[in-house]
């Protein structure tokens, strides 16, 4: 029945519009089928992060409730997401060898077990860090820039030290991202706010923020502090390109300096860039029958905090608790999956959300 109901929620968006652009969708729709891409589990509006198993004063990341609050004002954006899910699902499809897939979670094919090459080679993103500062100590040194950027290298290049701890059941699984970060400008602005919230002020120099560099071809991160406890957020492929890119708060960010256990590891980068580049949450932002549209990551019913042990049984099947994009801490969270590359990469092919990051 929940499927049904998503799909005609996604039906009802789609059709809203006038008879010519319903008859190029239904087009599309067949070429969908061609391909055998299934958009009818597409959602994107989430329950609230607080519901399930307790936070206990864990990590907090608002990417979802950003996200939904950009729903609600930007009209356009659901169908924007709805086009370049579908898009990630065609290049997976197409790639994918006849009967590869499979895995440990449900998922709509988009990415299982078995690595596939997409032709994209290495892929290289260029970063341009603002730090956004009220106190001395928030003005972070260039040393802990530069080990935030090697924490994002080495997490999505499979050279993390930590993956050995990785469980045998998800060891065989663990992916070679193959994206590369580079640092192109670190911005430093002054500034009387204590704390920005999650309305993107600090991405705009006319609200006392720095505006953002080449949102086309580049990466960039807000360092400033959020407040609330929030560790960071970051923006879905499809949005304004005003905003695009990632905000982390100073203490959260890197592994040297103005640092707070339990999360100074430089996993909360990790965690919004794969948001960024076009990652749910591992347990899908629902109940078990919501899904992270990755074959094999494994249903959960919500997030898992601290460092749980192994195996953390949900859903009927072990969690990934050490996956990027659970909410674990640093030290407890080592790996992408095959199926979460496949994802992140799709994005950079011919017609992708991020195209433009490789022409």
């Amino acid at each position: 029945m929940k499927r049904f109901l998503l799909a005609l929620a996604a039906g009802l968006v789609l059709f809203t519009s006038c008879e010519d652009e319903s008859r190029e969708i239904s087009q599309k729709d067949i070429q969908d089928q061609q391909v055998n891409v299934d958009m009818s589990d597409f959602y994107t509006y989430t329950f609230d992060e607080t519901d399930g198993r307790s936070a206990l004063g864990g990590k907090s990341c608002h990417t979802m409730k950003v996200l939904n609050q950009k729903l609600e004002n930007d009209p356009g954006l659901h169908q924007r997401m709805y086009n370049i899910e579908r898009n990630v699902r065609q290049f997976i499809a197409a790639k994918k060898p006849d009967g590869a897939g499979g895995g440990n979670g449900g998922g709509s094919g988009d990415g299982g077990s078995d690595p596939v090459n997409d032709g994209l080679g290495t892929i290289n993103i260029p970063v341009y860090v603002h730090v956004i500062y009220n106190s001395s100590i928030e003005n972070i040194s260039d040393a802990q820039i530069n080990s935030q950027m090697n924490v994002l290298n080495a997490d999505f290049n499979k050279s993390n030290s930590d993956q050995n701890l990785v469980p045998a059941e998800f060891a065989g699984l663990i992916a070679n991202v193959d994206i590369n970060f580079t640092l192109a400008g670190v911005t430093r602005k002054s500034s009387s706010k204590t704390s920005w919230g999650t309305r993107d002020d600090m991405k705009y120099a006319s609200r006392g923020g720095v505006d953002a560099v080449t949102p086309e071809s580049a990466l960039n991160i807000w360092v400033c502090n959020i407040g609330g406890g929030i560790l960071g957020y970051a923006q879905f492929p499809g949005g304004d390109p005003a905003t695009d890119g990632v905000v982390i708060s100073p203490q959260y960010f890197g592994t040297t300096g103005y640092v707070s256990v339990p999360f100074d590891k430089g996993r909360t980068a990790t965690h919004e860039v794969g948001h960024y580049l076009n990652l749910r949450h591992i347990w899908g932002d629902g109940r078990c029958r919501q899904d992270d549209f990755v074959a094999d990551t494994p249903s959960s019913d919500g997030p898992n905090y601290g460092c749980p042990a192994y195996p953390t049984v949900n859903c009927q099947s072990n969690d990934m608790t050490m996956n990027y994009m659970d909410y674990t801490n640093d030290a407890c969270m080592q790996m992408f999956s095959e199926g979460q590359k496949a994802r992140m990469r799709a994005i950079f092919a011919a017609g992708g959300a991020r195209e433009s990051f490789i022409l």
